[in-house]
């Protein structure tokens, strides 16, 4: 149209929708090659004619991708630094008696929704892993062509990284500056924008993945049909995620109640206040969650490790319930009854969930195979084959396992910063966790295909040895 030639190749992105596979032409090279050659002296013959010269094509003018990334990080940079200085100035502005009980509150706002977008991150990581790598977490998880990749679980957690961060300072300087409504009403658009981007029932923001989400979400609190391995997996994900529902339950129950910005909440036994009995019902949801699944396993396929999986999800709930137990108890009982209950259970815990870590959803044969990519990179030279890495992944995992009972107590819970790294620390954890027991799995769908393959190559032989005898007969 413009005097040039303009050729898409076959797999271009702008050939398929948001979160689909390429589109894969039949026609073959030498076709490709004859007809650009003919289009090309047709539409040079034609500009001759006019007595004009082919414009500098718009593709030339664009600029590099290189050069586009770095524009962008140098802005989220810019966007990052601008965020920070506003919350900074805005904290400083309060005087120090609110300071802490202001930022408690702001944290409790939106630590969640940081936490789950630090897991969306480490989730694009995973995946680009499993690409890398040629496991084929498509087919392990079951998901259809039009699956999100990892680049589009990074675009999904860059929006996430800009939106929360952005929403967590107008509500700083807005409270700082003395407009407590405008203030009080960013958390509130926050979490209804997503509770609507996750049920929006369109066409857009990737509507397969997010009904496969709420999908499994939904098989997880009801599991009546055969459990999937997506199905234990994600519930796995938010035993981790714990704290995190929690927190939401408690921010959405000051929502609610009109609570936000206010000094109501500060009442520790109001309907959500630190000592309410939905806190450690919400703590121990996940677990139950996971417990259930257990048992409808073991209805379905018999099979007695299940039985010890649902143990091992069962110890978990005497932590919580006796770490709630210490607002309900006299002091004197709690010291010298109750808290060593408490940590004797921790104990059983942690070291009860680490022994199955290693034993049961990891495969230790697999340290030295999941990081071996098929092309040559500095990650897989790295990682493949070292042996720090078991020494790394199986003390870190029992360390964080043991910290992890730190944040399941509900009595600990004033000490936010704290709480926060630790759940930090477990996500980081999970993300671990991930690699090898979706490895794991890769390896055990490969070893029956195996089985069954030669299973069928033998009865082949079979029958060609009948037929043969057969004929000879």
């Amino acid at each position: 149209m413009f005097g040039g030639l303009a050729t898409v190749p076959s797999n271009s992105p702008h050939l398929r929708k948001s979160g689909s596979r390429p589109v894969v032409s039949d026609l073959g090279i030498s076709d490709n090659e004859n007809g650009a050659e003919e289009g090309f002296l047709n539409l040079t013959e034609a500009n001759d004619m006019k007595g004009g010269s082919m414009p500098i094509s718009t593709a030339a003018i664009m600029p590099s991708p290189a050069l586009l990334w770095r524009f962008k990080a140098l802005l989220f940079f810019v966007w990052g630094f601008i965020c920070c200085k506003i919350g900074w100035d805005s904290v400083m502005r309060m005087s120090v008696d609110l300071r802490d009980l202001f930022l408690y509150e702001a944290f409790l706002y939106y630590n969640p929704l940081l936490l789950v977008t630090m897991m969306v991150w480490f989730w694009g990581i995973n995946l680009w892993v499993f690409a890398q790598a040629n496991v084929n977490y498509a087919k392990i998880f079951d998901l259809d062509q039009n699956h999100l990749t990892h680049r589009e679980i990074w675009k999904c957690a860059t929006w996430m990284t800009i939106v929360v961060p952005t929403s967590m300072t107008a509500y700083l300087y807005l409270y700082s500056h003395g407009e407590v409504s405008l203030a009080a009403s960013q958390p509130v658009l926050l979490y209804a924008a997503v509770a609507m981007i996750l049920i929006f029932p369109f066409d857009i923001f990737y509507l397969s993945s997010r009904f496969y989400l709420l999908r499994t979400l939904w098989r997880i609190v009801l599991p009546l049909q055969a459990i999937s391995f997506s199905d234990f997996f994600l519930a796995d994900i938010l035993t981790s995620m714990s704290k995190v529902l929690s927190d939401l339950e408690r921010s959405v129950c000051r929502m609610v109640h009109r609570q936000v910005a206010t000094i109501a909440w500060f009442e520790a036994d109001s309907v959500c206040g630190s000592h309410s009995v939905a806190i450690p019902l919400v703590l121990v949801s996940p677990y139950l969650f996971r417990l259930f699944q257990c048992l409808r396993q073991y209805k379905d396929t018999g099979e007695k490790t299940t039985l010890l999986n649902a143990l091992k999800y069962s110890t978990a709930v005497p932590v919580i319930y006796l770490s709630a137990l210490k607002y309900h108890v006299f002091p004197e009982k709690w010291t010298n009854f109750y808290r060593p209950l408490w940590l004797l259970s921790g104990v059983l815990n942690s070291l009860y969930s680490f022994y199955w870590d290693v034993t049961r959803d990891w495969d230790l044969s697999a340290f030295t195979r999941i990081f071996k990519f098929s092309k040559a990179h500095p990650l897989s030279n790295l990682i493949h084959g070292r042996k720090w890495v078991y020494f790394w992944v199986i003390s870190s995992n029992l360390i964080l396992r043991c910290t992890w009972t730190y944040k399941l107590s509900s009595h600990l819970r004033h000490n936010y910063l704290t709480v926060f790294a630790i759940t930090a620390l477990e996500i980081f954890r999970r993300f671990q966790w991930v690699f090898f027991r979706v490895e794991n799995e890769w390896n055990k769908m490969n070893s029956k295909s195996n089985i069954q393959l030669s299973m069928g190559d033998t009865a082949n032989e079979e029958e060609r040895l009948l037929v043969s005898n057969g004929h000879s007969v």
